[in-house]
């Protein structure tokens, strides 16, 4: 079958053509955002921080404060 004179091996190579740049658009944008998101810090875990510290003794004596 013939549409506007191309025979169905280029209709398939076009279709081809079009999924295949979606797909390397796909792929791009998968990268940049994987890349993006290793740049971010690691957050700090604080409240095991001072949980460690806690234990550790290196905690400040509110009643020395105060006097």
């Amino acid at each position: 079958m013939l549409i506007y004179g191309n025979t169905p091996r280029d209709i398939m190579n076009m279709m081809w053509r079009r999924k295949f740049k979606l797909l390397t658009v796909a792929v791009l944008i998968l990268i940049a955002v994987t890349l993006t998101g290793c740049t971010k810090p690691k957050p700090t875990l604080n409240a095991l921080d001072r949980f460690w510290d806690t234990l550790g003794g290196k905690t400040t004596d509110l009643v020395k404060e105060t006097k």
